[in-house]
């Protein structure tokens, strides 16, 4: 179900269909990874939660957020989630999605893609804190950086600023996402998604994983070789 190329002169990507996509939650949470990336400039409200990461040797190749428009005189909170499609070695014939706790207000966009290459940096937009009667919305929108150059900006709300650039990931690139949530205020000043941070994964650590994995199955193979041969 894979659509159109789209280019607007700032960024190109690929657009696919939603169903084309699984979603991974925390099954590969225990994936290793060498390095978090994140920012200064998000927010002090709530906790963070849980990380979610891409199957082993899939990473970040695009992304969604959930917005919540412009309210006007009710409550804003802006942006409400961050999703990370991930795919494997280059490969988009399949995909899964991962995006750890999200707020429960706005729809998810469109999914962005790099035309090529991995996500492996980005930049916060966050409103700072509005005082003790203020509308806190914290985070309104972000940016990542495709390892092929491109930049991807999401389709979030314009208050507050983009602060700096994180680190970028080295050789790989981002598989995971831990996001920081204000949980439901019962009424009161909602500011939803506060921060984010994403973790990092070497395409190395996969193939000496994966030599390891190789290296341990052919002891097992030569010990059975030796047992048979002692029993013949």
């Amino acid at each position: 179900c894979l659509s159109h190329m789209i280019s607007t002169g700032k960024q190109e990507s690929l657009l696919y269909c939603s169903r084309d996509i699984g979603r991974a939650g925390v099954a590969f949470n225990g994936r290793p990874y060498s390095s978090v990336m994140t920012v200064s400039n998000g927010e002090q409200f709530g906790n963070w939660t849980w990380r979610e990461m891409c199957p082993d040797n899939f990473f970040a190749v695009g992304f969604s957020v959930r917005v919540e428009p412009n309210q006007y005189a009710l409550d804003d909170t802006a942006l409400n989630g961050i999703r990370l499609i991930c795919a494997k070695d280059g490969s988009r014939s399949f995909l899964y999605s991962v995006e750890s706790h999200t707020g429960y207000y706005g729809d998810w966009s469109q999914p962005q893609y790099c035309p090529s290459g991995v996500l492996t940096s980005f930049q916060l937009r966050v409103e700072p804190h509005q005082g003790l009667f203020g509308d806190d919305t914290a985070a309104n929108n972000i940016k990542f950086r495709c390892s092929s150059n491109p930049t991807l900006e999401g389709p979030g709300t314009d208050w507050g600023e983009y602060g700096h650039w994180s680190q970028e990931c080295g050789e790989g690139g981002i598989c995971g996402i831990e996001t920081k949530m204000e949980e439901y205020q019962y009424g009161l000043d909602d500011s939803s998604l506060n921060d984010v941070r994403f973790y990092c994964c070497s395409k190395s650590q996969q193939v000496r994983r994966r030599g390891a994995e190789i290296g341990s199955e052919a002891q097992t193979e030569t010990a059975e070789c030796l047992v048979h041969t002692k029993l013949v």
